[in-house]
């Protein structure tokens, strides 16, 4: 009897060290809806970053994508996203440029938007304002752009 109880405890133990990888959620896909977006000109160019060393900065994101604006939205889908705490900052490019330009009191020459729409009225937003758990799976976001 003895031995039926340990060879149970046994299988129970290397299913077990199975089970919980296939029922934790796996990469999946981040999709950010952009919206109130002043003309379908250019691109969308978003990036996916997943630690504040960087945030915002040109070459410093986890993943980055370009979207095509059409009827004021557009659409950023990251892909094979691993689980973790993330944030998205976009901007729009009108003209196609690569990166954000700035007039002359510092303030964005294009529409930009984060994640959580945190406000920006006296500068961007920081990590911590951003960010925002990402369990796996499919999780859709919207972000507004701001002018």
């Amino acid at each position: 009897m003895r031995s039926i109880f340990v060879s149970a405890a046994i299988v129970f133990a290397l299913v077990m060290s199975v089970v919980p990888a296939s029922y934790s959620q796996a990469a999946g896909k981040i999709i950010v809806t952009v919206t109130r977006l002043h003309s379908d000109k250019g691109v969308v160019r978003c990036g996916l970053f997943n630690s504040p060393n960087g945030f915002r900065k040109p070459g410093s994101q986890f993943l980055g994508v370009n979207a095509t604006p059409s009827g004021g939205t557009a659409t950023c889908t990251f892909e094979n996203v691993p689980p973790g705490t993330y944030a998205v900052a976009l901007f729009h490019a009108e003209k196609n440029e690569t990166q954000m330009t700035y007039g002359f009191f510092g303030s964005p020459d294009q529409g930009y938007g984060f994640s959580n729409n945190p406000d920006t009225t006296f500068g961007p937003a920081s990590f911590k304002d951003a960010s925002f758990t990402y369990p796996g799976g499919d999780m859709p976001l919207t972000v507004k752009v701001s002018y």
